[in-house]
């Protein structure tokens, strides 16, 4: 079998173990013959260290496997089978001032939801459209699977305005279900779990265990603990009462939305005692989690990446691609347009929701209507991800202002104004499109 070329876009990522190790997993599935690992020259240090890590790896496990480290991305799209994009424009450093510049208005800082995902959405934008039109000219058979957040809105924005083969990744859905397989103490295998939404704004509106509904027994462990949380996310408890009305498990990340004023508090009080916002204390653990990659003596993903946020990574990214290539016809949880899978949502948004996955791509699974507790919330964050990607790919101002004023985390046209003005002069570098 021809071997498989990769190109991962971000190459230089903390997360790239992740994905070494997904492909070791599967070296029986997927006959993956070069990897590309791309990065700009800020990043050139982290590529090169990640990079040996990578080589160690797939020489302990026996692959012939070729990494190659490169500051050029075309030579690294050129004919590639799969583009993955994980990449940070700005680095932790605009992640960091993404999450204080709200904090300032008493506003929720948070790097892909609310005020500080549409700064990053708006530095992302270019670059991913620039990749696009690289992987149209250079690989137009290529999947692009992007895990660059906001994963939902980036793909959004690529599904809208190109037409490369995408999908767009998240390792929420993967880690939702893995942490409930964990709580009844089952194989992941058994859990079904179907999702509704968006995302970063989903639900699990069915859960099954050997095809029995467990839904209230997993909301029941999920009021009495935290199990099922994300490390970058602080652990609240859910309102008892909402939960067990609502009758869905929520993504963690509906806690920004769901307890807004709790975590806006939480956020205030980690930077007044001087623990920083989570950017901030991402460094702390990158600097750590790079200081481990250099030592030569090791040659696995080291369990310390867990820390990072990024837990099943691999398995959602290295699965889906098996899923493609061997045409397997499997169920997995991607960002793709909705194509009438939820009946009161428009056909040509992307949504986040199970699909049918084998070469052809991904085809959503039915989902009816959205239940009316929820159809608001994702009509509005849909609202805003549409505007959002169309000032991302104009630079126009007006719309940049209607976009963030709709969020529902934005309390006031007025605050609005405010955080874009500060966005645009913190980010004048990246935000090049709005320089006229």
């Amino acid at each position: 079998m021809e071997g498989l070329k990769i190109a991962v876009i971000g190459g230089g990522s903390s997360y790239t173990p992740e994905l070494m190790d997904g492909i070791i997993k599967r070296k029986g599935q997927l006959p993956v013959e070069e990897v590309y690992l791309v990065d700009i020259k800020e990043g050139e240090e982290k590529l090169n260290i990640v990079g040996n890590l990578a080589k160690r790896m797939v020489k302990k496990a026996g692959l012939d496997t070729k990494i190659i480290l490169t500051l050029d991305r075309r030579e690294a799209i050129k004919d590639a089978d799969y583009v993955i994009t994980q990449f940070r424009v700005g680095g932790l450093k605009a992640r960091a001032r993404d999450e204080n510049i709200p904090l300032r208005y008493n506003v929720l800082g948070q790097e892909t939801t609310g005020a500080g995902g549409f700064a990053k959405a708006l530095r992302t934008i270019p670059v991913i459209m620039d990749i696009c039109k690289d992987i149209v000219e250079l690989s137009p058979n290529a999947w692009l699977i992007n895990f660059t957040n906001p994963a939902g809105l980036i793909a959004e924005t690529v599904l809208r305005y190109t037409n490369v083969k995408a999908m767009g990744l998240c390792n929420v859905p993967t880690n939702m279900k893995n942490t409930t397989a964990k709580m009844f103490g089952v194989e992941p295998e058994r859990i079904r779990m179907d999702f509704i939404g968006l995302n970063h704004l989903n639900w699990a509106n069915h859960i099954y265990l050997d095809g029995k509904d467990i839904m209230s027994k997993v909301i029941e462990k999920n009021l009495d603990d935290e199990a099922l949380n994300m490390n970058n996310i602080p652990n609240l408890n859910w309102d008892k009462n909402h939960l067990i009305n609502l009758n869905m498990l929520p993504s963690p990340y509906l806690r920004y939305f769901y307890m807004t004023d709790e975590m806006i508090k939480n956020q205030i009080k980690d930077v007044e005692e001087g623990k920083g916002t989570r950017g901030e204390q991402v460094m702390k653990i990158e600097e750590e989690l790079f200081e481990l990659y250099e030592d030569e003596q090791i040659d696995i993903k080291p369990p310390q990446l867990e820390k990072r946020g990024g837990a099943y990574y691999s398995e959602a990214a290295i699965s889906l691609i098996s899923a493609i290539h061997n045409n397997k016809g499997e169920i997995h949880t991607v960002n793709i347009k909705n194509n009438g899978a939820i009946l009161n949502l428009d056909n040509d948004v992307v949504i986040e929701c199970n699909a049918f996955v084998d070469k052809t791509g991904a085809t959503p699974l039915t989902l009816g209507n959205m239940p009316l507790e929820i159809s608001g919330l994702v009509n509005q964050v849909k609202a805003y991800e549409l505007l959002t990607a169309e000032a991302g790919i104009t630079g126009d101002y007006e719309t940049a202002l209607m976009a963030l004023s709709t969020n529902p985390l934005i309390p006031s046209v007025n605050i609005a104004k405010k955080i874009l003005d500060d966005i645009l002069i913190e980010n004048k570098e990246y935000l090049t499109q709005f320089s006229r």
